[in-house]
């Protein structure tokens, strides 16, 4: 089964194609570190197929540069990410980059989502326009003549929830309708990433297309009880403050690891698991949440802090600029602005008193720990954040694979 991902971001959706079986004619993406990230995998899993991942640990362990590492990869390997922005401008080049992949070969399915901000329901509420006269509001437009171009069975179409509702909803009434000129029928449903083994609460719009000479009908997802918690995906880290970095395991892969394919029993490297150094007034701040927390099981407000660890004149309104990642259920949402700060994920063990690291929202994003994210830690959480979750993906991608297969 072929496949194009565009606006690929760090890889999620294709991460969960890739197990699936689907074959990559190109990863499309604007952004450098994510390109970069996108690569990195490619040249994972042509080590992995010749037998060769010591050189991936090397450079995942910073042993060797990255430019020492891409020159032992075949320059052929990387010829599928394609490092550029979606536009009128654009989409002609990238077409012929795509055609020299594919090689005459069918496209199957497209997969991607554009970028949600101008969807977004906080990003409108903070635009004073409402993100109105924001460009990306009409990505799905680029993304349509990919669907006019290659003809697709199937197109896969991920965003937030927000746009159902951008512009009194006639951003999707239209989105619908054009679609439908392209020739696909369309169905979609709000999908929780914790419905799929993901430990992570994360709602998002799945828009499933299918050519009209297509006999398909949106799959019903069986939902899964999440028998697993944070505590359980974060049980073989070692203990680290603010500011440290310890890569290795304190204990050997579990079967919460095994289950959700965060850790393969023979895979003993751990990397970026390197905490952000806060202030010492963000911790004292994290130390009260959590106190509030295990004390007394409620969350903190904003208001309720101590003057001196107040410093945002707004009482009113934002009163939970500050959250815990809760050891005994799933997480919340995580999302791009991690990468701005880590507030909203504060680590559940008051010993250690920190924000997450750039591995443990990985794992809640469910991306195995042999993913290595590029470029820097802030463009790492970045990435993660707009990611969607390859567990989840995974499932759907196996799904439409058995109905490709009937055609």
């Amino acid at each position: 089964m072929n496949c194009i991902d565009l606006f690929a971001g760090a890889g999620g959706l294709s991460e969960g194609f890739h197990r699936a079986g689907f074959k990559f004619f190109a990863h499309v993406e604007m952004d450098e570190a994510a390109c970069l990230t996108l690569k990195t995998r490619q040249a994972y899993f042509y080590l992995k197929r010749n037998n060769r991942l010591d050189i991936y640990i090397n450079y995942v362990n910073g042993n060797i540069s990255r430019e020492e590492f891409y020159l032992q990869i075949p320059d052929n390997v990387f010829q599928s990410v394609i490092n550029s922005e979606i536009n009128k401008e654009s989409i002609n080049c990238i077409f012929k980059q795509i055609d020299r992949n594919r090689r005459g070969k069918d496209v199957d399915i497209i997969i991607g989502g554009p970028p949600c901000q101008a969807y977004s329901v906080i990003g409108r509420s903070r635009d004073p326009k409402g993100m109105a006269d924001d460009k990306r509001n009409y990505l799905y437009k680029e993304y349509i003549k990919f669907l006019v171009k290659y003809s697709p069975k199937l197109f896969v179409f991920e965003n937030v929830l927000g746009l159902l509702s951008a512009q009194n909803g006639l951003i999707f009434k239209n989105m619908k309708d054009e679609f439908k000129s392209a020739g696909y029928n369309i169905d979609y449903k709000v999908l929780n990433a914790k419905e799929f083994g993901v430990l992570e609460d994360r709602k998002r719009i799945i828009l499933i297309g299918w050519r009209e000479d297509i006999n398909f009908k949106y799959p019903e997802f069986k939902i899964k009880d999440n028998k697993y918690t944070i505590k359980d995906l974060f049980s073989d880290l070692p203990f680290i403050k603010s500011g440290e970095c310890i890569n290795s395991y304190k204990t050997e892969c579990t079967q919460c690891l095994k289950d959700t394919h965060i850790r393969a029993e023979d895979w003993n490297t751990l990397t970026q698991n390197i905490s952000r150094p806060n202030n010492e007034r963000d911790l004292e701040i994290y130390k009260l949440y959590m106190k509030t927390w295990n004390e007394e099981g409620r969350k903190l407000k904003y208001n309720e802090l101590p003057e001196h660890l107040s410093t945002h004149s707004n009482k009113n309104s934002f009163l939970d600029r500050f959250n815990i990642v809760p050891y005994d259920k799933v997480c919340h949402t995580v999302v791009a602005h991690i990468a701005k700060d880590g507030h909203y994920y504060i680590h559940p063990d008051i010993n250690q008193n920190r924000s997450i690291t750039v591995r443990e929202a990985a794992r809640i994003q469910s991306f195995p720990d042999d993913y290595y994210f590029e470029s820097s830690r802030t463009a790492a959480f970045k990435q993660i954040g707009n990611a969607v979750p390859p567990l989840m993906a995974e499932v759907i991608a196996k799904y439409l694979k058995k109905e490709l297969n009937k055609h």
